[in-house]
């Protein structure tokens, strides 16, 4: 059992011809705010292998994963050693919502907080969308896949191997096709992209919504019409989570354009394919609506 699209399709990669990993939220699905439905418990009971994120994207899953899957082997890949977190950012934008991170729990010594459900903790959780961080997480599929089915150990480390060089071979296209917009101001739908822009050399004026995508206020609002102006942006993006309303209110009066972006495979077909699909629409998007105007 895998709980997003883009992990899934990582561990499809690596399973191959030997299975089918099954998946707890469809493409698309916000895992910020995610209803489990009875055939979702119960495919969870029969989980023999978990791998998911992790606590810091899904901290309503914890439980059900203790009640319902307490048999089932768990890999929580932000825990996968081998990959440098990153920490949440602070925009100026977030103001509106500043103080609603610290109300309602506290962090423990590693800066991860248990106890509230709508804050990420100290790290940016979204580090499936860094392909680099990606070849590590596929040897850690390939690692809990081998301990749960040595017969096959040898088969998971290669199906690993090539997936990890595929990613290879597209992080470079993609650095490629980015250089040339690194400098183009832009703001995100929710900061949820942050590990995508390291990697790519791109960095963001800032987020209409914070790191949990909860709708933002008119203060919040406010400001980034300010950053428009002072930073030139080139473009406003839109995300499922957020909608494309915020965009279009956040751009009127101004020369940026808008695009919808996407880091959960909203409305691609699961599967072994939809990470590197994901990726690519991902990157289309910023290089069409950063790209100046001819």
């Amino acid at each position: 059992m895998t709980d997003i699209a883009p992990i899934h399709s990582l561990t499809a990669q690596v399973m191959g011809d030997l299975g089918t990993p099954d998946l707890l939220l469809p493409p698309g699905a916000d895992p910020h705010d995610f209803a489990l439905r009875p055939s979702d418990a119960q495919a969870l009971g029969a989980a023999d292998v978990v791998i998911w994120v992790g606590h810091g994207l899904t901290p309503w899953l914890e439980e059900p994963l203790t009640t319902l899957a307490p048999q089932a082997a768990r890999l929580e890949l932000l825990e996968a050693p081998g990959w440098d977190p990153l920490e949440v950012r602070d925009h100026k934008a977030h103001d509106d919502h500043g103080d609603d991170h610290d109300e309602h729990g506290h962090d423990d010594e590693h800066g991860h907080d248990h106890d509230n459900e709508h804050d990420h903790g100290e790290f940016d959780p979204h580090a499936w969308v860094d392909p680099a961080i990606a070849r590590v997480w596929l040897a850690a599929i390939a690692d809990q896949l081998a301990t749960a089915d040595p017969e096959n150990a040898a088969v998971y480390a290669e199906n690993a191997a090539n997936a990890a060089n595929a990613l290879a071979e597209l992080q470079q296209r993609l650095t490629a096709d980015l250089a040339p917009v690194a400098d183009r101001a832009y703001i995100l739908p929710h900061d949820g992209y942050q590990y995508f822009e390291a990697r790519f050399g791109l960095t963001a004026s800032g987020a209409i919504a914070g790191i949990d995508a909860r709708d933002p206020g008119p203060a919040q609002v406010a400001t980034l019409r300010e950053q428009m102006a002072e930073d030139g942006v080139a473009c406003v993006f839109s995300d499922a989570e957020i909608g494309g309303g915020w965009a279009t209110l956040v751009i009127e009066g101004t020369d940026a354009k808008t695009a919808q972006i996407d880091a959960v495979g909203a409305g691609l077909d699961a599967g072994a394919g939809l990470y590197a699909e994901m990726l690519n629409r991902l990157g289309t998007a910023f290089s069409t609506c950063l790209a100046a105007d001819s």
